[in-house]
C-alpha cells in the first residue's frame, strides 16, 4: 500500500498542468488505517501496491484530488474493508517516481467529505461518491483560534517527555494555532478512532480541545520499556 517517505519538495512532475475541480463528482479513496489528513495539512507517501500506483497515475491525469479515509473495521480483513463515513480529501501537490517504479507524493488537504455512495472498482481501486456540504467552510481559514494555547503545549511536553521524543520546543511555541493542531494531530500516534475523532471535530477550537484531551491522558498512562515492565 504506502507508508510515509521524506517529502519531495519538488514540483509535481508531469507534462498535464493539474486541474483545479475541488469538489469532484467522483473521489478515489485511500483506506489507510490510523493515517489522518486535515485540510491544509501535508501528507507525505509511498505508494508501492499496483492498485494505488494506478490510483495515483489517473489522479495525476485528472483533477489530482485523492480522499484519504480510515477502515471502520480493519480487523474485518479482505481486500476493500468498510470505512468510516468521513474521510479528507487532498491535492497532489508533490509527485516523484523511483527507480524501482513507486510513486512519492504529498497530498495537500483541502475538504473533507462525507461518503454518499461507493462506486465499482476501477483499475482496482476504490471509489466513492462525496458528499462536500457539510464541510464547505474547510477551504475558508479558520478564525483567531480561542482554545487554551499553554494548556495544549504544557500537555505536549508531558506527552513527548515520557516517550522520550526530542522536539524543537521553540518552533512549537511559534508556530501557527491552526499548523500546531494540524500537524500533531496528524503526527502523533493516537489509536485510530482518537484520529477519526479529530478529523470530524467541529472546527479549529473544537480539534484543538480534543488534542489537548488526548495527550494529558496519554502522558498519564503507563508505557512498557523494553525489559517487559512498564513505566510512568
Amino acid at each position: 500500500m504506502s507508508d510515509p517517505p521524506t517529502p519531495s519538495s519538488g514540483p509535481a512532475q508531469g507534462s498535464r498542468p493539474p486541474k483545479r475541480n475541488t469538489r469532484p463528482d467522483v473521489l478515489p479513496i485511500f483506506p489507510l488505517t490510523g493515517v489522518l489528513l486535515l485540510p491544509r495539512g501535508r501528507l507525505p507517501l509511498n505508494i508501492f501496491e499496483p492498485r494505488y500506483l494506478a490510483m495515483t497515475s489517473d489522479a495525476l491525469g485528472g483533477d489530482r484530488m485523492i480522499g484519504m479515509i480510515q477502515p471502520s473495521d480493519p480487523a474485518s480483513g479482505g481486500m476493500n474493508p468498510p470505512v468510516y463515513p468521513i474521510g479528507c480529501a487532498g491535492r497532489l501537490t508533490s509527485f516523484s517516481e523511483t527507480d524501482d517504479g513507486r510513486y512519492l507524493i504529498t497530498l495537500s488537504g483541502v475538504s473533507r467529505f462525507r461518503v454518499r455512495e461507493e462506486l465499482p472498482l476501477l483499475h482496482g481501486y476504490r471509489r466513492v461518491v462525496p458528499d462536500w456540504e457539510p464541510f464547505l467552510r474547510d477551504r475558508d481559514q479558520p478564525p483567531k483560534a480561542g482554545f487554551d494555547r499553554s494548556r495544549l503545549i504544557g500537555g505536549l511536553r508531558s506527552f513527548f517527555e515520557q516517550r522520550q521524543i526530542s522536539v524543537d520546543w521553540d518552533a512549537i511555541e511559534k508556530a501557527p494555532s491552526e499548523y500546531l493542531v494540524t500537524s500533531i494531530s496528524m503526527a502523533c500516534p493516537f489509536a485510530p478512532s482518537e484520529k477519526q475523532a479529530l478529523l470530524e471535530a467541529a472546527d479549529l477550537d473544537a480539534r484543538a480541545e480534543l488534542l489537548t484531551a488526548l495527550v494529558e491522558m496519554a502522558a498519564i498512562k503507563p508505557t512498557t520499556d523494553e525489559t517487559g515492565g512498564t513505566r510512568h
